[in-house]
């Protein structure tokens, strides 16, 4: 039963970490365009792109419409949380990577707890506990 909690707990928090980032993202423009020309990307035009990402993958996983979708949400985040973190710590801002560790343990305990959550489990999360 704890795993139950942890699940939705761990979800949810990750969930409100990513639409916060979106919501800054589209009050921010400017700020968001500094920090990515800080970090050695030029692209603006990323920025909507990231917009639609941060809502879809929280939707994706909360609405688990499909579990292989889900699966490929979770991924999707994991990569973004890992390569964020590693560009501020590549140009020497450790504590710009903070959210980024933070979204990684929330992450990963959402991921390990959803089957304890969810009628339909995830094939992934067994292989990944072995």
């Amino acid at each position: 039963m704890p795993e139950f909690y942890m699940y939705w707990i761990s979800t949810a928090l990750l969930s409100v970490l990513y639409l916060a980032s979106a919501a800054i993202y589209v009050t921010k423009r400017d700020r968001v365009r500094q920090v990515l020309a800080e970090l050695g990307y030029q692209a603006s035009y990323l920025i909507p792109f990231m917009i639609v990402i941060k809502v879809l993958g929280p939707v994706a996983i909360l609405s688990r419409v499909s579990v292989p979708l889900s699966d490929l949400a979770y991924a999707g985040i994991f990569f973004h949380l890992l390569l964020s973190g590693l560009a501020h710590i590549g140009i020497r801002k450790p504590a710009g990577a903070l959210p980024a560790a933070i979204g990684l343990a929330l992450l990963v305990t959402s991921f390990m707890t959803q089957n304890d959550a969810r009628d339909m489990p995830s094939p992934y999360v067994q292989a990944a506990a072995l």
